[in-house]
C-alpha cells in the first residue's frame, strides 16, 4: 500500500501570501490603468466590483486632481482625508518628501499601497510617518527612510493622542505590511508608544537605526503583533559608519509609567521573524523585555516564538534574549544558531534600577546551537564561554524545559553563581541539531536601482523564505526533529505551517510531516491534498 504525504489544500505561508499580494498589486494596477480612461471615475465602484480605488502620483495635484487614475492627487495625506471607508489608495512610483499624517478613523479600514512594490519612496528630514489619531489604516509596499544625516527623531511613530489618556478610544487597528523601513539617522525606525493598541507589523524588512535606539520600540502599548519580518543592520551598505552603539532590534517596555492608559506593555507577540547581522552594543539584545528600571512590570503577557536568530556577525551582543523587570513571558520554538558572539549565549534575566524581580519566564522547545564551540564567548581573545547571565534573586520564577543545546561538540558551560544553567533543564537534549553553517549570507538590503534586494529576491517575502530555507531548516536526522514537548508546542512554525500535536520538532522550523489524509497527526480536520 502506498502512503502519500499531504499538505493543507488552502495553505499559504505568510511569505507566499505576501508574494501573491505583491503580484496582485501589479496586476490590479495594470487593470486599473487599462480599464479607466483619463478623467473618468476613479473607483472600482464605478466598475461594479471591489472597494473604491484612488490614486496618488508625484505628478498629481491636490488642487485640481480628483483621485482618478487620469487626475491623481499629489499626497497621501490629502488622499486619506478625501476617500471613503473601505477604500484602496494606490501610490505611484517616485519620491514623496515631507511628513505623512495618518490621522483619520475608519470603521472598516483603508489600505494605502505602493502601486509597484517599494517603488514609492517616502522620505523626510524628521519623522516620515505619524499616526496620532488614526484607526483602521494599513500601509503596505513602501520604501521608508530618513533623507540623510541631521534628520529629526524617528522614521515612523504610532502613538495615541485621541482624547485624554485612559479613554475607551485610542489609536488602533494600524497595520504596517511589506515595507522596507530603514536608515534612521536619529532614534528608532519604528516607535509604537503611549496608549496605542491593536497594531500589526508584518512582512517588513528593517535595517539601520541610529544610536542607543531600536528597530522597534514597543512602549506602553497593548495587543501588538510583530510577525514575518526580517531584521538586520548593514551600516556600511548605506555608506555609514558602524559605531557598535545601537540598541536592541526589538524592545518591549514602559518608559512613562502611569502617564497614559497603560502601566506596562501587555499582550505582545513577536513571532516568525528572522534576526541577523548584529552590529550593535555589547549591552543589547535581539529581543529585550524591559529596559528602564521602573518599579512595576514593564512588560507582561509576552510571547516570543518561532523566530530564527542568526549569529553571523563579529560584533558582540549581550544575549539574544533579555528580560528586565517583567512577568509572564514565553520563549518557545526559537532557533538561535551561529557564533554570535555574546556575553551570554542563551539569555540574560536581571533587574535594573528599581525593577521588580522577573516572574514566570519560560523557555520551551528552543534550539541554541553554536557549531564553533565558543558558546557565549565574546569577540575578545581569552574570554570564557557563558550560557546565561541570571543573577540570583533577580528572577522569582522561571522554567527551562525540553530545549536543545549544542556547542560544536565541546562542553556546554555552567556557572554555580548563575540562577539558570542548562543542567536545570531536566529534559534537555545535548546534540547536533544539524543546522546549516552560516557561510555566504548576503545581507538583503533593498537596491532601488535594480528593483531587487541584494540577495536577488524581488520581495520581502522571498528574502524571508530564502533565509529560513538556507539557515533555519535542520538536516534529515537532526536530534531536534519530533522532539518537542507536546504540552508546550506552538500551533505553527516559522513558515506558518501547522505543527503535529504530538511529534513536533524543536526550534522554529517544523520538519515533521503528516501522512494521513485527514490531518490526524496535526490534530486538525482540515482537508489535505498530496504534495506534487
Amino acid at each position: 500500500m502506498q502512503i502519500n504525504r499531504y499538505r493543507p489544500a488552502a495553505f499559504d505561508s505568510p511569505r507566499t501570501s505576501l508574494l501573491r499580494l505583491s503580484l496582485g498589486v501589479l496586476v490590479a494596477a495594470w487593470l486599473c490603468a487599462g480599464s479607466v480612461e483619463a478623467g473618468s471615475e476613479s473607483s472600482a465602484e464605478s466598475l461594479g466590483e471591489g472597494p473604491a480605488t484612488f490614486f496618488v502620483s508625484v505628478t498629481g495635484s491636490n488642487a485640481t486632481g480628483d483621485g482618478s487614475v487620469g487626475s491623481p492627487w499629489a499626497t497621501i495625506d490629502h488622499a486619506l482625508n478625501n476617500v471613503f471607508d473601505d477604500s484602496l489608495i494606490l501610490v505611484g512610483p517616485g519620491t514623496y518628501f515631507g511628513r505623512i499624517r495618518l490621522d483619520r478613523r475608519f470603521a472598516t479600514g483603508v489600505v494605502i499601497r505602493s502601486q509597484l512594490p517599494y517603488q514609492a519612496r517616502l522620505r523626510n528630514n524628521g519623522t516620515v510617518i505619524t499616526v496620532f489619531q488614526g484607526e483602521g489604516i494599513t500601509l503596505e509596499g513602501f520604501d521608508i527612510a530618513h533623507d540623510g544625516a541631521g534628520a529629526g527623531a524617528l522614521v515612523i511613530q504610532v502613538q495615541d493622542l485621541i482624547g485624554p489618556a485612559g479613554g475607551s478610544e485610542f489609536v488602533s487597528r494600524i497595520t504596517l505590511r511589506d515595507n522596507v523601513i530603514h536608515d534612521s539617522w536619529n532614534n528608532d525606525l519604528l516607535k509604537i508608544n503611549n496608549g496605542a493598541g491593536q497594531i500589526t507589523v508584518e512582512g517588513n524588512l528593517f535595517y539601520n537605526q541610529e544610536g542607543s535606539d531600536e528597530h522597534i520600540d514597543i512602549n506602553s502599548v497593548t495587543d501588538v503583533v510583530v510577525s514575518d519580518n526580517v531584521f538586520f543592520n548593514d551600516f556600511e551598505g548605506s555608506g555609514r559608519t558602524n559605531g557598535n552603539d545601537t540598541s536592541s532590534f526589538i524592545v518591549i517596555k514602559d518608559s512613562n509609567g502611569g502617564d497614559d492608559t497603560n502601566l506596562g506593555s501587555r499582550r505582545i507577540t513577536v513571532q516568525r521573524n528572522v534576526f541577523l547581522h548584529w552590529q550593535g552594543s555589547s549591552g543589547a539584545n535581539f529581543v529585550l523585555l524591559g529596559e528602564d528600571g521602573n518599579p512595576f512590570f514593564e512588560a507582561r503577557d509576552v510571547t516570543v516564538e518561532n523566530n530564527l536568530l542568526l549569529g553571523d556577525s563579529a560584533s558582540t551582543m549581550r544575549a539574544p534574549f533579555g528580560v528586565k523587570g517583567c512577568r509572564d513571558a514565553l520563549f518557545r520554538h526559537n532557533t538561535v544558531v551561529g557564533d554570535l558572539p555574546a556575553l551570554a549565549y542563551a539569555m540574560r534575566l536581571n533587574t535594573e534600577g528599581v525593577n521588580l524581580p522577573n516572574e514566570n519566564i519560560s523557555f520551551f522547545n528552543n534550539i541554541w546551537s553554536d557549531p564553533t564551540g565558543s558558546f557565549g564567548a565574546t569577540a575578545s581573545a581569552g574570554s570564557s564561554n557563558d550560557f546565561s547571565d541570571t543573577p540570583i534573586g533577580e528572577t522569582n520564577s522561571w522554567q527551562l524545559r525540553r530545549n536543545l543545546y549544542f556547542n560544536g561538540g565541546s562542553a556546554i558551560p555552567t556557572d554555580p553563581a548563575e540562577l539558570i544553567n542548562f543542567t536545570d533543564d531536566a529534559e534537555r537534549i545535548v546534540a547536533d541539531p544539524g543546522l546549516p553553517t552560516l557561510s555566504g549570507i548576503v545581507l538583503p538590503r533593498w537596491v532601488s536601482a535594480s528593483g531587487t534586494f541584494a540577495d536577488g529576491s524581488a520581495t520581502v517575502a522571498q528574502v524571508f523564505a530564502r533565509l529560513v530555507d538556507l539557515y533555519g531548516r535542520p538536516l534529515s536526522g537532526s536530534a531536534g526533529i519530533g522532539a518537542a514537548d507536546p504540552a508546550n508546542t506552538s500551533p505553527e512554525d516559522i513558515l506558518g505551517r501547522p505543527r503535529p500535536s504530538c511529534t513536533a520538532s524543536l526550534g522554529a522550523y517544523e520538519s515533521a510531516e503528516a501522512i494521513f489524509i485527514d490531518g490526524f497527526e496535526l490534530g486538525t480536520t482540515t482537508p489535505w491534498i498530496p504534495v506534487p
